[in-house]
């Protein structure tokens, strides 16, 4: 038996954390801005504390870029590098000095800020530089030195003449890495990552208009002056209480996050939580359109004020991220290159906050103004139902809070609906049958006869509805929804009292058979059924279970069969107590008959709104004839 330790070459390794290591080029500002902000974070935190007997004073980090060398410099004024921790930071691969420095002042420094934690951000400066220099001077005052790497496990390491403290590295630009010379593409990479971290971050120069002088010309220019271009707010509102902000706070930060969202958003959420897990952030409800897929700006995830994503699926709950915002927690647990995330138990815990922050925040906003609430309701629905649909412990806390809008432009909680409808909507089962329409206009027909008999009407017409309501049909026992075109309304909630048809059974087969012979191409499932006799006399209704998978199977998910590709099933009601029945049965000239027939069945049609084109211009053909 032989036992032994593997061994592990630089040689081998080095290569694969070039290459492999990070999935996008573009990070290795992100990586080398965040080492020179823990830098400068480290240094602020050992004044604070009386360990460094130095000037703080008011540190930036700074980015040069030289076309002509083809060089872009990293200049900070943290806590710099003696020989000894070049050795031991940048010699030994994935050693962090964040880590250590964090474990080492694990009591006072966790709230310092700093960033880094796996000790291999600086080796993503190899992914665009053929060349990497290091310029260090500790702020312990020891000699500066420089170190130098081709890209191999090679490195040079000499004496230097830096006096400043602080850090400088140097990239010599690769010739495939070449756009990163450009100024416009670094202020985009800063803009994207850097925007928001705490430490000031100078690129270049900006010219700023200062006001004229006293007794100046209109004529006259307005004096300038050349500032430093700080690209970065360090302050952002997410990092501040929320008892510091006002409400053109939070509309000023949501302008900066989107510059190019014109609409403001309706309301906001603030997420501070520093147990189990440390979480900030601001979360906004925008003005939502019906289109579960328009997604354009979304929440983006930073970590210590570094961006990392904008793809937060698995952080915060699928209903929520149609929302918009930023949410910054150090416990989300990345990969080494803090490019995607890993699954984790504290994930969970940090979704469920967030799920119950935003509920809480939505009963609020209800009980504190609630004619608000309902102004705002059908901007922020899709949201809600889709909450409700997809998460329980949302959807038992939406009790609150949930609206259910009728046809009358009033707005119920279930509670309320529940007391407006009573034992009116019973049916002989007892079971409550809840009415909707999907569409006021279109449905308008169906929905006065409800009307007529006293019955309430909901008005449900987001995407998602179908799968809605068979949730809350699963939830609340003893309650069904039929939308109003369904079925002839006394069917939909039926009564212990059934009419009585006026035509005997065998007219109602000579009826029946006629229709069949004259529509037979129409397609539809005829129905005789005893209404009142001032109902009309033919009526197109869609039975509720098959329509409503198939717009499941639409919007995704529930149907069978393959339901989303069938076409539209319609039962052509027939009243048999009305006059326009008898009259079929009474006219004896097939040519009238047919005319008959067809003119009641395009009258339906045209109610339902499926009167169109050829069709549509019969009908009108056919009517004059009828009224000569």
């Amino acid at each position: 038996m032989e036992k032994g330790k593997i061994n592990v070459s630089v040689d081998n390794i080095f290569p694969l954390i070039k290459k492999f290591l990070y999935s996008d080029q573009e990070i290795f500002l992100r990586e080398l801005v965040s080492n020179a902000t823990d830098a400068t974070l480290k240094l602020k935190h050992l004044c604070d504390i009386g360990e460094a007997k130095v000037e703080y004073g008011t540190p930036q980090i700074e980015i040069k870029v030289d076309k002509k060398k083809k060089q872009i410099r990293i200049i900070d004024q943290g806590v710099g590098m003696n020989e000894e921790e070049i050795k031991k930071y940048i010699n030994q691969v994935a050693f962090s000095g964040a880590e250590e420095f964090l474990d080492k002042y694990k009591d006072s420094a966790k709230d310092s800020g700093i960033i880094g934690h796996f000790g291999l951000g600086f080796y993503s400066a190899f992914m665009v530089a053929d060349k990497v220099e290091i310029i260090s001077k500790s702020y312990k005052d020891d000699a500066a030195v420089h170190w130098s790497c081709d890209g191999s496990p090679e490195f040079e390491l000499n004496p230097s003449d830096k006096t400043e403290r602080g850090t400088e590295i140097i990239l010599h630009i690769a010739k495939d890495a070449k756009d990163f010379l450009e100024d416009a593409k670094i202020t985009e990479l800063l803009n994207k990552y850097n925007k928001f971290m705490p430490v000031p971050i100078k690129f270049g120069t900006r010219t700023e208009t200062l006001e004229k002088p006293e007794g100046a010309k209109e004529e006259d220019a307005a004096p300038t002056q050349e500032v430093d271009n700080i690209i970065n707010n360090t302050s952002p509102a997410w990092t501040k209480k929320p008892a510091d902000l006002k409400a053109e706070d939070y509309s000023s930060f949501y302008r900066e996050l989107y510059p190019m969202q014109f609409e403001q958003p309706l309301f906001n959420i603030h997420l501070n939580v520093d147990y189990p897990f440390n979480l900030t952030g601001i979360l906004y409800f925008p003005k939502l359109s019906q289109d579960l897929n328009l997604q354009k700006d979304r929440i983006q995830l930073y970590q210590n004020q570094v961006f990392v994503t904008d793809n937060v699926e698995g952080i915060v709950p699928e209903f929520l991220t149609m929302l918009k915002g930023v949410i910054d927690s150090p416990d989300i647990p990345l990969n080494v290159s803090r490019s995607y995330l890993q699954s984790d138990s504290s994930v969970k815990k940090i979704t469920s906050y967030i799920t119950r922050k935003v509920a809480d925040k939505l009963a609020s906003l209800y009980k504190k103004d609630r004619a608000d609430f309902e102004a705002k309701w059908n901007d922020i629905k899709v949201v809600i139902e889709y909450g409700m649909l997809t998460e329980d412990k949302f959807y038992e806390k939406s009790e609150k809070f949930a609206l259910y809008p009728t046809v009358d432009d009033t707005y119920l909680t279930w509670e309320e609906l529940q007391a407006q409808i009573g034992e009116l909507h019973k049916d002989k089962d007892g079971k409550t049958i809840v009415l909707y329409a999907s569409n006021k206009e279109e449905q308008f027909s169906y929905i006065e006869k409800a009307k007529e008999k006293g019955y309430t009407v909901l008005l449900l017409d987001s995407p998602i509805v179908p799968h809605l309501i068979q949730k809350i049909e699963q939830q609340k026992e003893g309650f069904s929804f039929a939308r109003v075109d369904s079925d002839s309304i006394e069917k939909l909630i039926q009564k212990e009292e059934n009419q009585v048809s006026k035509l005997s059974e065998e007219q109602q087969e000579t009826l029946k058979s006629t229709l069949e012979a004259q529509l037979k191409e129409q397609g539809f499932i005829i129905q005789l059924e005893a209404l009142d006799s001032n109902s009309d006399a033919f009526m197109l209704t869609e039975p509720e279970f098959m329509r409503r998978m198939k717009d499941m199977q639409q919007t995704g998910g529930g149907g069978m069969m393959g339901m989303g590709s069938m076409p539209d099933m319609y039962n052509l009601v027939v009243n048999t107590n009305s006059e326009i029945a008898q009259h079929i049965l009474d006219t004896e000239d097939t040519e009238q008959k047919s005319s008959l027939i067809h003119q009641a069945l395009d009258l339906a049609k045209l109610s339902k709104g499926l009167l169109k084109g050829e069709a549509l211009a019969a009908f009108v053909s056919r009517s004059y004839k009828l009224i000569k």
